[in-house]
């Protein structure tokens, strides 16, 4: 980097971290429900948050901290939602929701990747949560659901028969990287809400619009 004279990234790299790291892996690919499981020992007794790494939220306030938010007025459970086509419901774990105030869902049920004919709605779990540590009652008994996985969903439906699971609309643009458009679709974007990538970005997509008129006429 000094030979190159990016001081500014050498700068970035130099800066000492502020938090520490652990990690602990999953031998087997038996699902989120299972993947959590396994960090059980290390979360201990505290409530805790799960973030997705294939969901990308960008908002003023990050989604998160809006949940983190939520979780100190309603002391239980809270899973980020938001809404998205009937027939895509069969992609995701779907609420059955019983109230709405705000953007806070009293859920009666959860669950997972239905038939679109039998979701009870349109109100889908995104890849932010943050859980009591009860939840580990119900993902200790290892019960195979959709996919033939350990569906954190399944275990989420269980502990809101024993404590309440409340489900929020968070503010905020969320991009799914996990699938292949959803990955081109939010590079493109946020490499236009940079500053040092807009305007490279702009006459990329202007001379590529003008490559596809040629081969559209």
């Amino acid at each position: 980097m000094i030979k190159k004279h990016k001081y500014d990234l050498l700068e970035k790299v130099r800066q000492p971290s502020k938090v520490d790291i652990h990690y602990i892996r999953q031998k087997e690919p038996k699902g989120l429900g299972h993947a959590i499981w396994c960090a059980r020992k290390f979360i201990g007794e505290e409530p805790f948050a799960v973030l997705l790494g294939d969901d990308i939220i960008q908002a003023d306030t990050p989604c998160l901290k809006q949940m983190i938010d939520v979780f100190n007025d309603v002391q239980s459970s809270v899973i980020a939602v938001m809404e998205v086509p009937e027939n895509e419901t069969n992609r995701y774990g779907i609420i059955d929701p019983l109230a709405q105030k705000g953007r806070i869902y009293d859920v009666k049920g959860f669950v997972e990747k239905p038939n679109v004919e039998d979701a009870p709605s349109n109100v889908a779990i995104i890849g932010r949560y943050i859980l009591t540590p009860e939840i580990f009652r119900f993902l200790d008994l290892q019960q195979v659901g959709s996919g033939g996985e350990i569906q954190l969903t399944d275990a989420i439906a269980k502990l809101n028969e024993i404590q309440k699971v409340y489900a929020y609309e968070f503010e905020g643009k969320r991009y799914d990287v996990g699938e292949k458009f959803g990955f081109i679709k939010s590079t493109i974007e946020m490499a236009l809400s940079r500053d040092d990538l807009r305007d490279t970005m702009v006459h990329y997509l202007q001379n590529l619009q003008e490559e596809l008129r040629k081969h559209l006429v």
